[in-house]
């Protein structure tokens, strides 16, 4: 009779934290989706994703000899130890150029509306055609490329096994379509809040909840929503105030640069928050390097709010459980080079 009545009561105290956690999971499953299987196999579009095309692009992700120098890789901007990105503000291109943003990250980056910071990209075929070509980061040629690849046999055949239907299937068009494959495949699923998005109450603790209705209830959600906790669309960086020329450039108009509309200066596709607390420094420039400051400078420059230290610690606390299982890669043995592989440059 005495546990009939401490399990009674137990459940009487419980039931408004219950409560609380169904009603805060009903408003954020109505902004925010888990990762799923589904989720990855709609996104990618006009590319059948195959696991030839997926082996390929893994071998292709890691080769410097995609690049006139034959050092640099997608990995050497994209480095999936330290959360898709590099360790520094701007990547370091072909001649120790400096690039002039922050690298994206690759992770999940298969969720977002486009790629770049700008959106100039449409998918990831297109995105992984950029850095080859752009003269301060990879800055080799389509023609440089596709005689790259033919002078290597096991590339060859291992096109032909891809694009089996292809009578060219050696181009830097097929590269890019492996590379996608690839990076289709680098997604960080069952993060603690997917888990509590899933039902999982216990995923969450009271510091991350009180974080996640922060981050609701201010409005962090309308820029950062979706599979990715962002990256889904375009929005002025400095609605409430300008942050300083350090953080925003004046010469960086953004997506204006793209669109030529003087309604896109400082516009920038939203980043998105998958792993945040493990790709620092942040911002397009790269220029802030602790999430506690990037989550003040936020609330302060587009919400116009002056957030509690206690506030701006939940939230912190909350976007730390956005990190996911990281995607386990093998560093792949890249085939070997002939006499008819063009030399660095």
């Amino acid at each position: 009779m005495y546990r009939s009545w401490i399990a009674a009561a137990a459940a009487t105290l419980l039931a408004p934290a219950f409560a609380m956690a169904a009603d805060l999971r009903i408003d954020a499953n109505a902004i925010f989706k888990p990762i799923d299987a589904a989720s990855v196999a709609t996104a990618v579009k006009n590319n059948d994703i195959t696991a030839a095309k997926i082996e390929l692009g893994q071998k292709l992700f890691f080769d410097p000899r995609l690049s006139k120098s034959q050092i640099i890789s997608c990995n050497s901007c994209h480095n999936l130890g330290t959360g898709g990105v590099d360790a520094g503000p701007t990547s370091i291109g072909h001649g120790w150029a400096k690039g002039p943003r922050r690298a994206p990250t690759v992770l999940n980056a298969v969720f977002n509306v486009a790629q770049f910071w700008d959106g100039r990209a449409v998918d990831l075929k297109a995105q992984a055609k950029g850095p080859v070509q752009a003269d301060v980061e990879m800055n080799n040629t389509p023609a440089e490329v596709e005689k790259t690849l033919n002078s290597i046999p096991a590339y060859v055949t291992a096109f032909k096994a891809a694009f089996p239907s292809d009578p060219n299937p050696v181009s830097f068009d097929n590269m890019a379509k492996a590379i996608e494959a690839f990076e289709a495949t680098l997604t960080t699923p069952n993060s603690r809040f997917d888990r509590f998005l899933k039902g999982e109450d216990a995923a969450l603790n009271d510091v991350e909840k009180k974080g996640l209705r922060l981050f609701i209830d201010k409005g962090c959600g309308g820029c950062h929503g979706g599979v990715n906790i962002g990256g889904n669309g375009y929005f002025p960086f400095g609605v409430a105030q300008k942050p300083g020329e350090e953080i925003l450039p004046a010469a960086d108009k953004g997506r204006a640069k793209v669109t030529h509309d003087a309604a896109d200066e400082f516009v920038f596709r939203s980043a998105p928050l998958r792993n945040v607390a493990l790709r620092a420094p942040y911002f397009h420039t790269g220029s802030v390097w602790t999430l506690e400051e990037a989550a003040d400078i936020m609330a302060k420059d587009q919400l116009g709010e002056t957030l509690s230290k206690e506030d701006l610690g939940a939230i912190v606390a909350f976007l730390g459980t956005l990190t996911g299982d990281q995607p386990k890669v093998s560093y792949p043995m890249l085939p070997s080079r002939t006499k008819d592989t063009p030399r660095p440059q």
